[in-house]
């Protein structure tokens, strides 16, 4: 007879199903694990044995199999431990059939028979509810779990609690959610000293999700600014907190089961690999692009990062989306994200002071900016010049808006936004905008129709940078509160675009 308990093997935010089929047959004593297991799934026959026999519970002098099916799916993580526990404790008639059955297992067997929080257990409860099944998965990781609702987490402390708890010994209550992390109050906007434009492109950028290039000397404030960015995002709607809150749950980064509303803000170094930026390793795991999915990945220093790593970020961009394509896995994963990119306008830093620029100047900008392709940087909808600030501004008192002030527009931008495409389930801001779409938010106003084709044939802008400033436009109106796209509006957006990249 063949016993049968279920878990899941994750491939990117996607967790499949896996029977984890277990018989005891007669022979000389064995136990093997097929399927395509890989080392930790492979070593879990030494965990599972020794968790048994600390609960006095001994193996039959028989040969024990148990297959991972689909076989031909790669089976990698600890996470196994408990289901093949499972199907084994059926298989010995210890626990009901119907029992394993109808619950998806995941979780790490200590020696002792203490169960290991494993990474995964949200979008684990998520594939559990649409078995309508419940899900078993160790202590620490139930309040993640229970977030998803739909299905019923029992989150137990070692392999003795669960045995007990089918049997109907000492049942266990149902997980409850973690906490909601209120996000701490954020760096103000108002600290920062002038920086106007500078500070009204920010705020163009998070009214409409769009990219951001700063160039400027050091010290004039592009990191500053960009890290006060999250103070005037707006918090993630129920949806954005699930689907962020999974890609974190397999990268293992939700505290103690809690999910937060704040926007990722995620700040790699330059010296980062391409398997962190973008994702990879061992087991596919996903990288800064997707871990600032719904969020702002700010990347500064943006000429230092390698050339390889910059060019893998353009599909991305306009997908919003990542293949890992690896010989042993092809794996997706979301990656709908705000770039922010900071960059000095040379390798000294001081292209605009005469008095402390180099002797190459102007080669020495152009090789440095040349670093970022040109396909690259017809990616970002704003380039914004950040000179720096006088001795003298830096001792006047604060000036300008508020964080909250800031936050509060960009909230009601982004509502127009939201109510204007509701109609279509995979557009929400402007810069999703695409297709027949982008005919609804394009220039009707006949003048501000001959500036943009003016400029785009004066500057020779190409099909997307076109674009890209009909959508910038279209964000300074609902910033504006106006239905209508006026000329204004598209030459604030032209502004932005046509800044060189380059301080001279």
């Amino acid at each position: 007879m063949v016993s049968r308990a279920y878990t899941v093997a994750f491939q990117g935010v996607e967790a499949r199903t896996v029977e984890v089929q277990c018989a005891v047959t007669a022979g000389l004593p064995a136990f093997s694990i097929v399927g395509l297991p890989d080392k930790a799934v492979s070593e879990a026959r030494d965990r599972v044995r020794t968790a048994l026999t600390s609960m006095a519970i001994a193996l039959p002098s028989k040969r024990i199999t148990v297959n991972l099916s689909p076989a031909d799916l790669p089976k990698e993580g600890s996470h196994f431990d408990l289901p093949i526990a499972m199907a084994l404790l059926s298989a010995l008639d210890i626990l009901p059939d119907d029992v394993t059955a109808g619950v998806v297992a995941l979780g790490e067997l200590s020696l002792d028979g203490s169960l290991i929080p494993v990474v995964g257990a949200l979008p684990a409860a998520m594939a559990a509810a649409s078995q309508n099944r419940g899900l078993l998965c160790p202590a620490a990781s139930g309040a993640e779990a229970a977030w998803v609702g739909n299905a019923q987490v029992i989150a137990a402390a070692s392999l003795g609690d669960v045995v007990r708890h089918y049997t109907g010994q000492s049942p266990i209550a149902p997980a409850e959610p973690g906490e909601v992390t209120v996000p701490p109050a954020g760096r103000d906007l108002r600290d920062v000293k002038g920086q106007e434009r500078a500070k009204r492109a920010l705020e163009i950028a998070a009214a409409g999700r769009h990219h951001l290039m700063f160039v400027g000397t050091p010290g004039s404030g592009k990191s500053m600014l960009a890290a006060r960015l999250p103070s005037i995002l707006p918090q993630l709607t129920a949806p954005e907190a699930l689907e962020t809150s999974m890609i974190h749950s397999l990268a293992g980064l939700l505290d103690e089961g809690g999910i937060s509303r704040a926007r990722p803000f995620r700040e790699p170094h330059h010296t980062a690999s391409m398997a962190a930026i973008i994702g990879g390793g061992r087991l596919a795991k996903p990288g800064e692009v997707s871990l600032a999915h719904n969020g702002v990945l700010f990347m500064d220093e943006f000429p230092e990062f390698p050339r390889t790593v910059l060019e893998t970020l353009r599909q991305p961009i306009e997908t919003g989306e990542v293949m890992i394509a690896r010989a042993n896995a092809h794996v997706k994963y979301p990656c709908r994200f705000m770039l922010v990119a900071a960059a000095n306008p040379c390798k000294c830093g001081y292209l605009s002071d005469p008095e402390r620029a180099c002797a190459r100047v102007p080669a020495c900008g152009e090789d440095y900016m040349g670093r970022i392709s040109g396909p690259l940087m017809d990616r970002f909808d704003l380039r914004v010049d950040v000179p720096p600030v006088a001795f003298r501004d830096l001792d006047l008192p604060a000036s300008g808006d508020t964080s909250a002030q800031v936050a509060a527009r960009v909230a009601q931008a982004r509502q127009i936004q939201i109510d204007r495409f509701a109609d279509h389930p995979n557009i929400t801001l402007n810069a999703d905008a695409e297709g027949d779409v982008l005919d609804v938010i394009a220039p009707p106003d006949p003048e501000a129709r001959a500036l943009l084709t003016k400029a785009a044939e004066r500057f020779h802008l190409s099909a997307r940078g076109y674009h890209r400033v009909i959508r910038v436009a279209r964000t300074i109106a609902d910033l504006d509160g106006s239905e209508d796209l006026r000329k204004s509006h598209i030459a604030e957006a032209l502004s932005y675009r046509l800044a060189t990249p380059v301080v001279a």
